[in-house]
């Protein structure tokens, strides 16, 4: 659904707005939030404020206003958002997702803007950084909340971050932190994720898995090749500590002396357990250049935990792409032990849902297009935002515009057996050549445009 289509849905449009009424105590602040989304949902080529504006023929300073300094509740909008995919969008199956954005900025004075890694043109460059919490089942997916980075320059320097209107209370805070703030907004809202999952700049944080796995969560999240952990865990053992050599002393665990050190997760593909797999190939999902087949490998480890020891056991999952063993990618679980490798990789490899909402986002409705200097500016375009795009996807469901179906992902409640969502494909005793998926890819390729949604993991079929 595109759109033009959209732009025929005005009724629809103007009773989901009803919707948010109360969070707009003046009726003349009020009437701005249909400019506002209408303008994010119209085919107009720029969406910020002054576009937004000459095309519905209002002020442009009064629609600038509306976002940095009339009187609405910003937080009560977002909560009223995550309420609706709660009552009207949730079910068993559903997938979160972190991740972030960065938008490419001029000038210093946007709230959060300076030189960093900015990953829209993956290179260094003055822009800022937005983290984000995705809610993805079956075939529909929004974004649920954002929240802007603030480097360490910005919240040591509070003069500036007062003359952008940042709250003297928000400080520097690592982007997991922050993703962390998300979840727990969320799911006091009332909202349930059966898995999680995430890229290995928050898998790289033992801090950030921690803080999952003490809210109970299971996730499936990539890591970096560094992350270290045992494939058998060493034996630990007490022993007593005396400061001085003097008192009672105290019982301190560590490791059994000639221990086995902890190892990088891809210095263990040569390691008893991983070396002694065969690589078994699984059609991911389909593209639109066709099969995305990976080779995989699957084992329990034991993750270093805080204090240097072993950690809670989790999944350890090896995937290299097929076309390109150099790709090769890790991704630890915290999940039942019997959970099954499909369950695994389709929670692990959905992460292009929250790709798929930014790629929307910023085409269809403008997301990176705040040009305002004021904190509250930006975080009320991030929910506005977050809010128009949930209504375009509430009508793209609703009117057919992406298949509905399940991702196969099971519950909580799922025993790890045998689990009737899933739909495997035969193995074969042969591999698929690097030739053969280059041929399915280009056939494929010539045949579909645009995002497909992968709803199983096949182990690949083969000729």
């Amino acid at each position: 659904m595109d759109i033009p289509q959209i732009r025929k849905l005005k009724p629809a449009l103007k009773k989901f707005l009803k919707r948010f009424d109360d969070c707009f105590p003046r009726k003349d602040t009020r009437a701005h939030l249909p400019v506002y989304v209408s303008g994010q949902l119209s085919d107009i080529p720029e969406k910020s404020v002054e576009p937004i504006a000459i095309n519905a023929g209002v002020p442009v300073r009064t629609l600038q206003e509306f976002l940095s300094q009339h009187c609405w509740d910003q937080d009560r909008t977002r909560d009223r958002l995550q309420h609706i995919v709660r009552d009207e969008h949730a079910g068993p199956h559903a997938i979160g997702v972190f991740d972030e954005t960065s938008d490419v900025k001029k000038g210093d004075k946007t709230p959060g803007v300076q030189r960093q890694w900015c990953g829209s043109v993956g290179k260094k460059e003055n822009c800022i950084v937005t983290v984000h919490l995705a809610y993805a089942r079956e075939g529909f997916h929004c974004l649920l909340d954002g929240e802007l980075f603030l480097p360490e320059s910005w919240s040591l320097d509070r003069a500036r971050c007062r003359e952008a209107g940042i709250p003297d209370d928000m400080v520097y805070r690592p982007k997991w932190t922050i993703a962390l703030e998300l979840y727990d907004r969320a799911t006091g809202n009332g909202l349930h994720f059966d898995w999680m999952t995430f890229d290995e700049g928050y898998g790289g944080k033992p801090e950030f898995l921690r803080g999952l796995s003490a809210r109970r969560q299971k996730f499936v999240g990539e890591v970096p090749r560094n992350f270290m952990g045992w494939i058998k865990a060493p034996r630990v053992v007490t022993r007593k500590y005396r400061k001085h050599g003097r008192g009672r002393g105290r019982k301190t665990p560590r490791l059994a002396s000639g221990s086995t050190p902890a190892r990088r997760v891809d210095a263990m593909l040569d390691q008893d357990g991983f070396r002694n797999q065969p690589w078994v190939q699984w059609r991911v999902k389909d593209g639109h250049k066709g099969p995305m087949v990976w080779e995989v490998k699957h084992l329990r480890f034991s993750p270093v935990g805080a204090d240097g020891l072993p950690g809670e056991p989790l999944h350890l999952v090896a995937a290299r792409d097929v076309l390109n063993p150099a790709e090769l990618k890790f991704f630890v679980g915290a999940a039942p032990e019997e959970t099954s490798v499909q369950v695994l990789l389709l929670v692990g490899f959905s992460r292009w849902r929250v790709e798929r909402c930014f790629e929307d986002q910023k085409s269809e409705i403008g997301l990176d297009q705040y040009e305002g200097r004021r904190y509250q500016g930006l975080k009320r375009h991030l929910i506005l935002s977050c809010l128009s795009y949930l209504f375009l996807s509430r009508m793209r469901q609703k009117f057919g515009g992406e298949k509905s179906g399940s991702d196969g992902v099971p519950s909580p409640q799922c025993d790890g057996g045998a689990d009737p969502v899933l739909v495997v494909g035969a193995e074969s005793s042969a591999k698929a050549s690097g030739a053969d998926l280059r041929r399915d890819r280009a056939g494929a390729a010539s045949k579909r445009r645009g995002a497909t949604v992968p709803h199983q993991a096949d182990k690949a079929k083969v000729a």
